[in-house]
């Protein structure tokens, strides 16, 4: 029977090329995530991607030692064929650190499809769809930066774009959305992302205001704990209110259900901590008819192809993703070639396992690695 016998682990920084402003925190110049190479005892070579946010979930320097310490004695000898088992044992061994146990998990998938010729969303069950709507994070500080780059995007089919308010006054947050509706109209499907920004106190008269511009959803407007809150919007605004920072597991997402204080979720497979929890996680949003968003942290084109194909196989996530970081944010990725985007949807690749190829050339010329075990 097919085992691992090897296990690679590698902390990486790539430069970004502009600045992000988000309500729960900043990034600028560079990201770190971790990369995970398994090898089968036949030499099938799976990878995997940790992309921690120290702001959000933890720090991919706790993640690189996770996976080197931590995890790394039962990934040795682990069958190929017993993932769910293996996923079990490692939060059995290891409280926390769903990055890494997800890193190691994609990997193993990634091996497990590569053997029988099959792609994650075919082991998943099948796909439901080829292609995944594309939304694209209005971010940069520089709000007129982000208008020239619509002025491209919107021309090559790319329709939803969601913008992070709350960190600048709420005076400019509505100017700018006023200046995408004049500019773009109903050309574009807006969507507003406060992440966490706003109090409780006083939140409802701001959303108020943002309410006019007719977004698709507003996403977490109030701190995760604020439930209640979070419940007050659903029930009187007419916009949908979308869960990210509430909802990072089946037991969020049941407190969601229970309280009313959400119309939909985001799914980040870096909150889950792993691609069959993420499954369990939608089985939940399914019965309760709360569909879902893919979101990210800042992920790389590995761990947005174990998304990519999650969702590929995942009806309820049908408000699209934000897998745009390859393309438009990091100067280069380590996958050999990208996953294509077209005409404003990200393609799913077809081939087997994730459908990627990372080879050691590609890894270190495009990006700088910070450790190695």
């Amino acid at each position: 029977m097919e085992t691992i016998r090897n296990l690679r682990v590698f902390l990486v920084e790539s430069p970004i090329k502009m600045a992000r402003q988000q309500g729960v925190g900043n990034v600028k110049g560079t990201v770190k995530r971790v990369l995970v190479e398994l090898t089968s005892s036949s030499g099938i070579v799976g990878w995997g991607e940790a992309a921690p946010w120290e702001v959000f979930t933890g720090t991919a320097e706790a993640a690189f030692a996770a996976i080197d310490i931590y995890l790394r004695p039962i990934v040795i000898g682990a069958r190929v064929d017993r993932i769910r088992e293996l996923t079990i044992k490692m939060k059995k061994i290891l409280v926390g650190h769903g990055e890494a146990k997800l890193a190691i998990e994609t990997a193993m998938f990634d091996i497990f499809g590569k053997s029988s010729g099959l792609s994650i969303a075919d082991l998943l069950g099948g796909r439901v769809r080829d292609t995944i709507p594309l939304s694209f994070s209005i971010a940069d500080p520089d709000f007129d930066a982000d208008m020239r780059r619509m002025e491209h995007m919107v021309p090559e089919g790319n329709r939803i774009f969601k913008v992070k308010t709350g960190v600048k006054s709420h005076k400019e947050d509505v100017s700018h959305l006023e200046a995408m509706r004049k500019a773009f109209g109903d050309q574009i499907d807006l969507r507003i992302d406060y992440n966490q920004a706003l109090q409780p106190f006083g939140a409802m008269a701001t959303l108020r205001d943002v309410d006019q511009f007719k977004p698709t959803f507003i996403e977490q407007p109030v701190p995760r704990d604020c439930l209640t809150a979070m419940a007050s919007f659903t029930a009187d605004l007419d916009t949908p209110i979308l869960a990210d920072e509430s909802c990072f597991d089946a037991r969020d997402l049941m407190e969601i259900i229970r309280l009313q204080a959400a119309d939909a979720i985001s799914v980040k497979l870096m909150k889950t901590g792993g691609i069959l929890d993420a499954q369990g996680l939608m089985g939940i949003a399914d019965t309760a008819h709360v569909p879902g968003y893919g979101g990210t942290l800042w992920e790389g084109g590995v761990a947005l192809a174990a998304g990519t194909q999650f969702i590929a196989a995942t009806p309820g996530i049908s408000l699209g993703c934000e897998f745009y970081m390859p393309h438009h944010v990091l100067t280069e990725d380590v996958l050999e070639t990208k996953i294509e985007n077209r005409g404003g949807e990200v393609v799913v690749p077809d081939g087997p396992g994730l459908g990627i190829s990372v080879s050691d050339h590609s890894l270190r010329s495009n990006a700088r690695i910070l450790a190695e075990h």
